[in-house]
């Protein structure tokens, strides 16, 4: 075995419990946090990030073109849906009166939304 098999095993290993530590927090966050917006961006963030270092971790032992093609392809979407998918269930729940008891800073929402 060489020296560049083991240090990418490490490596590898490495990124690969960073990503399902971060996936874990972000679970815990869905089941602990109170309120929508806390929760969904407990939802995309680390949920996120924790995919996309798994996917590195996933891609230093993999070796032919096309597979990492797969994983970038798994990043791209990852990273273009998540934001989507949070910004609208936040806004679905604003529309529909379910924040909580959150307190807005500023709600600028209120002038050009019907509720």
């Amino acid at each position: 075995m060489s020296n560049w098999s083991r240090a990418a095993d490490l490596i590898s290993s490495i990124l690969l419990l960073i990503g399902a530590v971060s996936c874990l927090s972000g679970v815990i966050g869905l089941l602990r946090l109170t309120d929508v917006f806390t929760r969904s961006y407990a939802a995309t963030n680390p949920q996120t990030f924790g995919m996309l270092m798994l996917l590195a971790g996933v891609a230093l032992r993999l070796r032919s073109a096309f597979d990492l093609g797969t994983l970038a392809l798994v990043a791209f979407f990852q990273l273009l849906t998540s934001a989507v998918a949070a910004h609208l269930v936040a806004r679905a729940a604003y529309r529909t009166g379910l924040t909580g008891d959150t307190p807005f800073l500023y709600d600028e929402l209120n002038d050009r939304l019907p509720r």
